[in-house]
Formats: structure tokens, C-alpha cells, sequence
């Protein structure tokens, strides 16, 4: 090879080795996007979340006065308690990849200021921290810690497992829930003989759920015209009344709900709602009629807003 020749291939080589290393660097980048997605939406037939322990009793301020979510945010569903029975409120929270992490997490915090006025509580001790969840096939793996299983009575531990299955059921990828507790299986919680030795679903604590049960609009909803209106039911021949009244009290809108059965079964109920108003929040009420003298009978109130 001339001295020419050789000159020429040294000046590229340096050409030639970036070259490389950038096609490299691209094909990790390339790797990395397949492989980074949000562990709970992974297709993939077992999922794993690490959480930080975030301790319960910490909840964070009222819900915002604006009646419109702000853009970058997620709705979680959480199930507190109303009267010791299950009540549902809609919180706001920064958007997630991981939204049942962040349920669990907003749950164990309890009400918010506005919630607890609304009338919701929660079963759940305050220091509970969440050590980890996974969903795999249906089926969520909770880890609490120890304090999950202190204080209270039968009610109150039947109570707060009711509230972690159903807001996790909530989501569709969840059908039933397992516990641990500081990463050992439990079965039993606490000395109530609250058994929790197999994977727990709705159906085991519909006892729990209220005459006129409204999951959808929660406490703190914003909801637009219309609105879905849903739930279960347990009341006679099924039918009740849904009254949603503005901040000044005038009904904007009333409606019989008809639930699929009547008592003393439970049915399930889900209705659109159209409405008017100028107004930017509200109550939506739900009551029975008394069979005997006409007064009002298992009434629940949402505080709702309504959309700009």
C-alpha cells in the first residue's frame, strides 16, 4: 500500500469510529424505549412495582375550586367509608404510569379536608405504609405494613380490607386482591379472625356496600352534561330517585333510577344524566321512598363540580 493510501484510510478511520459508537448509542436508546414501559401496563404476564413506603394519615389538601381538572392529571377512584359503609370519592392527582400504585398510595393517606366534610372516613390506621403491589393475571398483590393489622374492632378490620379491594378491583385489570403484610402472606388480620388466607374479591364484603351504592360521580367529581350515573342498589322493586341540586339549592335535574333487581337482592343501576346550569358546584342526592309513611330513607349526598 502507497504512503498515499495509507494517509487516507488514518484520516477516515477517527470518521468511521463515531460513526460506529453513534449507531451503537442509538441502537441502546432504541432497546431502552421497548423495554422502559410503566410496569403496571406491561403486557407482559407478570407485573412488579417498588414503591417508597408512604405512610397513611398525611392527606393532602382540599380538591381545587376550579371545576375544570387540570390537563396532566389522573382521576383516581379511592373507597373510604360513610356511616361504615363504603363511600367513593374522585381525587385528582399528577398524571401516572402506574395509577394503582398511586389509588393505594392516596388511599392509605385517608380523606382529604373537603372529603371528610362530605362525610367520608377511614378505616384504615394512620403510620400504614405500602411496601409494594403487583398485578399479575387478575390478581393484585398488596404489601402493607404491620400497621395495617393495629386497633379497631371486627368492623373496622372487615372495614379497611374492603376499602383496599374495592378501589383496587376498580381498576379492569384487577378481579381480586391478595395481602401481605411486611412481605409474608396474612391469614387472619389482627385478633378478629378477619380471614384473609385466599385472594379476596368484591362479592365477600357486599355487606359492606350501602342501600343506594353510587360509585360514579364520587365525592368532588367534575361532571359535564351528561354525566354517567352508576352503582349498585338494594331497594324496593329497584327504584329509587337520583336529584342534583346547585350550591343555592335549586334542583337542576331529577331522575328515577331503575336498578336490574329489586330487594332483596342487589342490582346493578347505570343511567346518562343530561342537565343545565349555570352554576359551578353542586349535590347530587339519592334517597328511597319510605313504604310506610313517604319519607326519605337510605339518602346519600356527593358534592360534586360542575364543568367550565
Amino acid at each position: 500500500m502507497t504512503r498515499r493510501a495509507v494517509a487516507g484510510v488514518a484520516r477516515l478511520l477517527p470518521v468511521l469510529l463515531i460513526t460506529g459508537a453513534a449507531a451503537v448509542v442509538l441502537v441502546a436508546a432504541l432497546i431502552a424505549a421497548c423495554g422502559g414501559r410503566s410496569q403496571e401496563q406491561s403486557p407482559q404476564p407478570t407485573t412488579t412495582v417498588t414503591v417508597t413506603a408512604t405512610p397513611s394519615g398525611t392527606a393532602s389538601g382540599a380538591a381545587s375550586p376550579s371545576a375544570t381538572a387540570a390537563p396532566g392529571t389522573t382521576t383516581l377512584a379511592l373507597y373510604f367509608l360513610r356511616s361504615e359503609k363504603l363511600g367513593v370519592a374522585d381525587r385528582r392527582v399528577g398524571k401516572t404510569t402506574m395509577p394503582a400504585t398511586a389509588a393505594m398510595r392516596t388511599l392509605l393517606a385517608g380523606p382529604s379536608s373537603a372529603e371528610r366534610a362530605a362525610g367520608l372516613t377511614t378505616a384504615i390506621p394512620r403510620g400504614t405504609r405500602l411496601l409494594g403491589l403487583s398485578i399479575d393475571d387478575g390478581l393484585a398483590q398488596v404489601d402493607l405494613s404491620r400497621e395495617f393489622g393495629s386497633g379497631g374492632g371486627s368492623l373496622s378490620m372487615a372495614a379497611r380490607v374492603a376499602q383496599v379491594v374495592y378501589t383496587l378491583t376498580r381498576f379492569r385489570t384487577v378481579r381480586a386482591v391478595e395481602f401481605l403484610m411486611e412481605g409474608a402472606p396474612i391469614e387472619a388480620l389482627g385478633g378478629e379472625g378477619v380471614l384473609l388466607d385466599a385472594p379476596q374479591r368484591r362479592a365477600q364484603w357486599r355487606d359492606l356496600e350501602p342501600n343506594i351504592f353510587v360509585e360514579a360521580p364520587g365525592v368532588g367529581a367534575v361532571i359535564s352534561s351528561p354525566f354517567t350515573l352508576h352503582g349498585t342498589a338494594r331497594v324496593f322493586e329497584g327504584s329509587f330517585l337520583a336529584r342534583l341540586m346547585d350550591s343555592s339549592g335549586r334542583r337542576v335535574v331529577q331522575v328515577v333510577m331503575q336498578a336490574s333487581r329489586g330487594a332483596p337482592g342487589r342490582g346493578r343501576f347505570t343511567r346518562e344524566v343530561p342537565f343545565s346550569t349555570s352554576a359551578s358546584r353542586g349535590t347530587l342526592i339519592v334517597f328511597d321512598r319510605s313504604m310506610e309513611d313517604g319519607s326519605r330513607q337510605d339518602e346519600v349526598q356527593i358534592p360534586v363540580l360542575f364543568a367550565d
